[in-house]
């Protein structure tokens, strides 16, 4: 093994969203940053979850508005998919955000190692045979996408998102297994493409982290669409068969179909890398940290994936970039986990910040009001035929604690909501905002108003 480079001020090991964040803010602020990746920068989000996943959606949105133009008065039809177009219009969004990351890992000085790193120290990372010191240490290596216990995933007729990602044609029908965010977004593009879709959920709803009501409006409307969904019900085997999958379950039900998508969930990508040896507290793979994402070994920080927080890319910017600044001296503030927005990109989409009126009783009990606008009400959801609601949950003469949005588009909806949640609002002084008409965040506006004892568009 060759010597010891001279020591950075940060080594980070894994260049996906809190990986590449933290070295560009550290960069930014002066410190000396080596980041390692043994794939592409950019990581999951960017090559393998949210920006390939959002462009098949939005492909599916295409062929729903070519298939229903008529609506609207326009005479179109669906000649068909054509999935080597899909996927090279996929292929070339992500290569030209991969081109402008790497451009700007290029930009910020920061020393970029491409290969298998592997923590051998509280303040070493060796990569073949080079050892990279630092001051201290980022861990962010990620998830990978999860199996169940019996199931052997073959990438031909059993896949993970991972291989539907690169899927070269269009299946005749498919059974997704799990029926939380990646689940629904793969149920609602492929259903936009034709396929016959059956969800499974062992949970009693579809977004089982959403609230109970918006998990219920976005049954309503996979219903509407006819994507089938089984709720309630574990798996308890999966068989190939000449034609395709058998999928059995606890309760006797059984579906077939083509293929069938494990989407049960991420987990963290940790095994073997050596954290256990250094000394990381760890538990169920994932590493522990306090609130300012520091493990127990004072010189080793890990966030993203890896880290038991909401498995999100901006989350995994935010603790990147906590962790920069932190390191570099700034005064930090922890991340409030219940403040940052979620969005579930399907058709309808689901939007939501804060707590969930269960998660608000539970902290308030009965000292909380709830109101739920109905976009009917709304002219824009109304022209762009979606149906679905705002719902406001609030402690008592206090702020809004949270917002949860069902319909077409609401996850544009939900930056002004963080706001309000985050800046602690009550609905008078949301009340006093003039939205735009006729927009969407009219519905975000109309729903304060009512909170606030003056319903406008909306019956008290």
């Amino acid at each position: 093994m060759s010597a010891p480079t001279a020591p950075a001020d940060l080594v980070i090991l894994g260049g996906g969203s809190g990986g590449y964040a933290a070295a560009l803010r550290a960069a930014e602020l002066g410190l000396s940053v080596v980041l390692i990746e043994r794939d592409k920068v950019g990581g999951t989000c960017l090559h393998r979850g949210c920006i390939p996943t959002k462009a098949l959606l939005h492909s599916g949105e295409v062929a729903d508005n070519a298939r229903e133009g008529e609506q609207f008065g326009v005479k179109t039809s669906l000649a068909g998919i054509d999935m080597d177009g899909v996927n090279a219009y996929k292929d070339g969004v992500i290569s030209k955000l991969y081109k402008g990351l790497q451009g700007l890992i290029k930009s910020r000085a920061i020393t970029y190692v491409e290969g298998e790193g592997r923590l051998v120290s509280p303040t070493a990372v060796a990569v073949g045979d080079t050892t990279y010191e630092g001051r201290h240490i980022l861990l962010a290596t990620g998830s990978y996408a999860r199996s169940l216990p019996g199931i052997d995933i073959d990438g031909t007729k059993v896949i993970t998102s991972d291989h539907a990602l690169e899927l070269d044609r269009v299946p005749t029908s498919a059974i997704i297994l799990g029926g939380g965010v990646i689940g629904c977004e793969f149920a609602s593009a492929w259903k936009s493409f034709g396929v016959d879709v059956t969800i499974v959920e062992a949970l009693p709803h579809l977004v089982p982290l959403e609230d109970e009501s918006s998990s219920k409006l976005l049954e309503r409307a996979f219903r509407r669409r006819k994507i089938g969904f089984s709720l309630g019900s574990r798996v308890s085997g999966v068989q190939t068969t000449a034609d395709g999958v058998r999928v059995e379950l606890e309760n006797s039900k059984s579906f077939e179909a083509e293929l069938v998508l494990v989407a049960v969930g991420r987990g963290p990508v940790s095994q073997g890398l050596g954290y256990e040896e250094a000394g990381v507290a760890m538990d169920r793979g994932f590493v522990l940290v306090d609130e300012y994402c520091q493990t127990n070994v004072p010189t080793i920080s890990a966030v993203g994936d890896l880290i038991p927080t909401l498995q999100l890319a901006h989350v995994g910017f935010g603790e990147g970039i906590l962790v920069a600044e932190r390191l570099a001296g700034l005064p930090v503030v922890p991340i409030d986990y219940a403040g940052v927005p979620r969005v579930t990109y399907s058709e309808p989409e689901v939007s939501s910040v804060g707590l969930t009126e269960a998660q608000a009783r539970e902290k308030y009990g009965d000292a909380i009001e709830v109101l739920t606008y109905d976009l009917g009400g709304n002219g824009r959801s109304q022209i762009l035929k979606t149906a679905g609601a705002v719902k406001l949950v609030r402690a008592a003469d206090g702020p809004v604690v949270g917002v949860h949005m069902v319909g077409s588009r609401v996850g544009e909806l939900i930056a002004e909501a963080q706001l309000i949640y985050n800046w602690e609002a009550v609905p008078d002084e949301v009340a006093q905002l003039i939205h735009p008409h006729p927009t969407q965040s009219e519905a975000l506006g109309e729903a304060h108003l009512a909170l606030a004892g003056k319903p406008l568009h909306s019956h008290s």
